[in-house]
């Protein structure tokens, strides 16, 4: 009788989860139960990794900025756990729609869909929304969509976190040598070499140029949307040939670490919350806002 009891609590013990075992970080893997667990352990922080789907150079998969600000957002949440949302990829790249398999949304719907889905994100109990930018089209959008949050009253906070770069301080993440890098170079392969090393084809490199063209000249200060496209019409800067996976390695680590670091931040942050509860609060009289 004492084995067979002794028996049974060994199999529950062994079937039943350690308390201190985090549940995955990844939306789409949690039931609805654990989501709610999730949101427990992660103080109410939910991430989303912004990537995109674009030409990159000869070499370099559709998905590169995609593949690579979400495998180093999984890093960052193994240091500091938080909720990954499923893969998203609705940002600006109007500069690569010649090149194919580019995917560009309109300007409108880029700023709906990621309204509409912070905003579900928050209705699923998200109170502090963490956009990482993976894409460097992205910088702009972002920098507005975060601005625009003032709008009108909203019971959450949306924070952005660059994603890119992070590694050329480490010695082992420091490019082959200069000129290399830039979009679908050397360092953005060799990231996406660090977790799916068969879809990047360094063979293909030398395939086509990388070199800028500088075909418009125009002043300090002076910008225009095919500037871009006057400079690197392969939608290709610097050289991949080199890229490899221990210098992809040292970089995702390097950037996982500081955006592991930002997510802890955000979460002990009660100071953007409180204020921008004021500001809502206070924007609705603002003439009796004390001068």
């Amino acid at each position: 009788m004492k084995k067979t009891a002794s028996r049974a609590l060994i199999v529950l013990l062994l079937a039943t989860p350690s308390a201190a075992q985090s549940p995955s970080t990844r939306w789409e893997e949690l039931t609805a139960s654990d989501f709610v667990q999730a949101l427990q352990a992660s103080k109410g922080t939910c991430a989303l990794p912004f990537g995109i789907i674009e030409k990159h150079g000869p070499a370099g998969p559709l998905g590169t900025d995609l593949i690579n600000v979400r495998y180093t957002t999984a890093l960052a949440a193994k240091q500091e756990y938080t909720i990954i949302f499923p893969e998203y990829y609705f940002g600006q790249i109007a500069e690569a729609r010649h090149q194919p398999g580019t995917v560009a949304y309109s300007a409108h719907l880029q700023l709906e869909l990621l309204q509409e889905t912070v905003a579900e994100m928050a209705r699923n109990g998200c109170r502090k929304v963490m956009i990482v930018n993976g894409h460097g089209g992205n910088n702009m959008l972002l920098q507005y969509f975060a601005q625009v949050q003032l709008d009108s009253p909203r019971d959450y906070v949306v924070y952005t976190i660059n994603g890119l770069g992070g590694g050329p301080a480490v010695a082992a993440a420091r490019p082959s040598r200069p000129g290399v890098d830039g979009h679908a170079g050397e360092g953005e392969l060799s990231n996406v070499m660090a977790s799916r090393p068969e879809l990047v084809h360094t063979d293909r490199a030398a395939t086509e140029s990388g070199a800028d063209l500088n075909r418009l000249s125009l002043p300090d200060g002076v910008s225009t949307g095919i500037g871009w496209y006057a400079r690197f019409p392969n939608h290709y800067q610097g050289d991949a040939a080199s890229a490899s996976a221990a210098r992809g390695d040292a970089a995702t680590k390097a950037g996982a670490e500081r955006i592991a670091g930002a997510i802890r931040a955000i979460k002990a942050d009660d100071v953007g919350p409180r204020l921008q509860k004021e500001f809502f609060d206070k924007s609705t009289q603002p003439v009796v806002t004390k001068q």
